[in-house]
């Protein structure tokens, strides 16, 4: 079911503060932005040989309850989001978020094993055209 991580989501409280860190961590700007009302809400950056993708969530969006210092969401790539979701609560996950549509073709979902560890499930259309 799980074929690879797909993105690395980080949150930050102030998402231009986050980009310039980042930026100038990786020596370059994100290839991905999406606004919300004339600011940043998501930044995303292609990273190592099979282009993972780092993303910056505005802390606004993230994962409802979240806790300090769980500040990143790893999500597997999935190719159905519902039935991944549905099989991974059937075996014991608790639901974090719902799958939710976050744009065209980027569907996402989180639960918290059993383990008390964060999974994230998506389906990207920039995973599976680098896939």
């Amino acid at each position: 079911m799980l074929r690879g991580i797909c993105t690395l989501t980080c949150f930050a409280d102030d998402l231009v503060e986050a980009e310039t860190w980042y930026t100038g961590l990786l020596g370059r700007e994100p290839y991905f932005r999406r606004e919300f009302a004339g600011a940043p809400a998501y930044l995303e950056w292609r990273l190592g040989d099979r282009e993972t993708e780092l993303g910056l969530l505005d802390a606004r969006y993230a994962p409802t309850g979240r806790t300090p210092g769980s500040g990143v969401v790893a999500y597997w790539a999935v190719d159905d989001v519902q039935a991944a979701f549905a099989d991974l609560l059937a075996r014991g996950a608790t639901e974090i978020e719902p799958p939710t549509e976050r744009g065209p073709g980027f569907v996402t979902a989180a639960v918290v094993d059993p383990f008390g560890n964060v999974l994230g499930v998506m389906k990207n259309v920039h995973y599976e055209q680098h896939a």
